[in-house]
This record gives structure tokens, sequence and C-alpha cells, in this order.
């Protein structure tokens, strides 16, 4: 059997929510070890989240979790008391990296900061993620999904429509900035074991979501930056229509900026006379009159469907999008062909399909070995046998809470 990518690499994952836990779930199912740290009876916050399974709630039950968490080991870990540190210390003895998204006082506060612990392991690579970084003015907020995505100018940019006065903001479902911020500290954490096979040292990366989400954020800065113009939310008569049309069964979304591009959709459409009328003869005009226009395309659209109209506008070179339901991207013949798709048998939840990975290797395969752990599930594999705590020591902090 081929061996994988990140076969023989140690990860040490100590948060809650999304992003550490993407960012563990990344490389676990690449081969490395991911030992999640959660605390004792409660566990990561993320298996309080919905959905779950069958609609009844429990510890190992959240279809997020179980998303999040596959191929891990699971310890329940208190590290605020000492004996708690102290198992935390000699995990990070044998370690490779740390992902942890905890606040930077609260790691400070339990001497776990970054030069604490590159003193007991010199070759650890340590991914703080946090909503503002590690330093400045908001370094010490709290903060979730809500805040981080609109905190980089992404509601502004993520406005439905481009009309004046200025939209309000949109903020676009899911954990966005949270899976975006576990992406670049998986990557961030390999580029820096690349590094430490060079300069035989480990290192200190601060991983700020804003700043992540800023640096992704199309050309936006750019138009503020070269045009004091924003790039969502104000008028700007080029660029219409740019809208969303109601199809017979669900919603496409067009976008036919250029004159050219609305002369093929009104071919597209049969020539409608009201095409002809001067209240459309230019993309300016359009502009004044676009809830006209709407109304036109709208009558049009919802004589076909989605996939009718994405065919017929792809033929003629016009920008068009069908916006897929869930269902749909679960059903999608050409997702069923890549075998995107894995099905995996929970010992809670039962047998559930989940997302598999975006990409293909030819030599070290991505794969599911294990589903996400059970709360605590590997307390004696890693405290007894990895790190030689004997029975008695476990019974006796499981007693005082620690584990």
């Amino acid at each position: 059997m081929s061996e994988q990518a990140l076969q023989g690499l140690c990860v040490l994952e100590y948060g809650n929510g999304v992003t550490a836990a993407y960012a563990g779930k990344l490389m676990a199912d690449l081969g490395a070890e991911v030992i999640k740290i959660e605390r004792p009876e409660v566990g990561d916050s993320a298996r309080h989240r919905e959905p779950f399974a069958q609609d009844k709630p429990g510890l190992d039950r959240s279809g997020l979790f179980a998303y999040l968490n596959t191929n891990k080991y699971s310890v329940t870990l208190d590290c605020e008391k000492p004996e708690g540190k102290k198992l935390f210390k000699q995990l990070v003895e044998k370690s490779d990296i740390l992902i942890e998204n905890n606040s930077p006082q609260f790691m400070k506060d339990l001497g776990l900061t970054y030069p604490e612990l590159e003193a007991i392991n010199s070759q650890l690579v340590m991914v703080s993620i946090t909503p503002f970084g590690q330093t400045g003015p908001h370094s010490l907020y709290k903060a979730f999904e809500l805040t981080t995505y609109n905190s980089c100018g992404y509601g502004m940019a993520s406005t439905a429509c481009i009309e004046e006065p200025v939209m309000p903001p949109v903020k676009a479902g899911g954990s966005q900035s949270e899976f975006a911020g576990g992406q670049a500290a998986a990557a961030a954490a390999m580029t820096a074991i690349f590094a430490r096979d060079h300069l035989g040292a480990g290192q200190h990366i601060d991983l700020s979501i804003q700043e992540l989400m800023a640096h992704q954020y199309e050309a936006a800065i750019q138009h503020w930056t070269f045009d004091e113009n924003e790039i969502g939310g104000v008028s700007s008569p080029v660029m219409h229509p740019i809208l969303p049309l109601e199809c017979s069964d669900g919603w496409i979304f067009l976008m036919c900026v250029e004159d050219f591009q609305f002369d093929r959709l009104v071919e597209v459409m049969g020539n409608p006379e009201w095409a002809s009328e001067e209240l459309f003869v230019d993309r300016f005009v359009r502009a004044e009159y676009i809830d006209a226009l709407k109304i036109f395309l709208t009558e049009w659209s919802m004589e076909h469907t989605k996939e009718e109209i994405f065919q017929m506008c792809q033929a003629a070179k016009i920008p068009v999008g069908p916006a897929y339901s869930a269902q749909e991207v679960v059903e999608s013949e050409h997702l069923k062909e890549r075998k995107y798709f894995v099905e995996i048998d929970h010992p809670e939840i039962g047998p559930a399909v989940y997302p598999g990975a975006p990409y293909r290797f030819s030599q070290t395969p991505w794969k599911i070995d294990s589903a996400a752990p059970r709360l605590g599930e590997h307390n004696q594999k890693v405290f007894g046998e990895s790190l030689g705590i004997s029975e008695q020591e476990l019974d006796a902090m499981r007693q005082s809470g620690t584990i």
C-alpha cells in the first residue's frame, strides 16, 4: 500500500470550532497523526453545532464535527490545571506542529506561548489562528464568523446588485472565513516544516483571519487604493445587468456587462420586441431602467429550466451560472464520476455522505481511515501508551477533572 503524503508527521490540535479543526483535518486526511485536545466532558464547541444526526443532539452526533475531525485522535485535557499543562508540554515535546486558535491572552495566561514551548521543542512549528492577529489594537478581541467575514470588506463586496444609494452589506452563508483560515493554516504549517528542514529550527506563525480575507478579496483593495471606489455596493452603469434570475426550477446568475453580450442574450431570447425599445439601447440606459429590464428577463427565464438557460447562454458565450442547491451538488453526475463524495460510517451517526478531497495525489493518496473520534476516545492510547502514564495516574486525573 502506498504511503500517504504526510505519514510520520505528528500534529497537536488545540482549539475550538472550525479553523484549527479544518487545518488538522487537511493534514490528518493526508496521513499525519493528529491529536485533538478537547475540554473534559464538554469537548470542542463544534460538537454542539447543528446539524445533528436524526435531529438528536449529542456530543458525538454533530455533522459539522464529524466532517471536521476524520482520522484524528481525541484526548480530553484541562490545560488550566497544573497536571494538564504538564501533559500538554509532554505532547508538545513529541510533536512537529501545534495548531491553535485561542486568544493570545489565554495562551499567555497558561504559559503556553511560543517562546515557552520552543524551549521544550526547538523544532516545533506553532500556528496561532486568531481573528486579528497576535499584535495590534484588536489582537485581544473575540470574534466569530459574522465579524471576521465583514472585517475585511467582504460584506460590502457581496452586495447582490450595484445601485445608488449604496446597498446594505450581504453575509454569505456558512463559515467562509473560518474554513479559509483553516486552509491557510495548513498551508503555512507545511511551508514552515519545509523551511525547518533547511533552517534546522521551527517557528511561530501568526495568522490573522482579517488579513487573510483581505488578501484574497479579489481586486477590491486596489479598487479603493487606485480609484477610491468600492468594488460592490455603488452605482456603476457599465456593470448592468448583473443579477439573479428566477427560472422554472431555481435560479441562475446572469452577467451581461458588455453591449455585445446583451445583444447575444437578445438573440438567444428570440429577439423580443421590447429589446428594441430606447430604454434598453445601451448599458448606460439599461442601468437606469434595470427594474423594467429585470421584469422582461424574468418572464423569459421562468419559461426555462436553469440548465436550459445555462446551455443556451454558454453556447452563445454569455456569462451565466446556475445556482445549485446542496441536493443538486450531492447528486451531481460530474462529481459522482470523479468520486468526490465519500461515505463514512460513524458509530453514533451511522453511514453518511461527506465532501471528499478537492485534489488527487497520484502517488500518496488522500483517504479516510477512521471516522471522527468520540470525546476522549484515545486517552488511553495517547496518555497511557505513548506518554507512559500509568492507569492509576490516569484514574486520579479523571477524578480531578484533568482529563
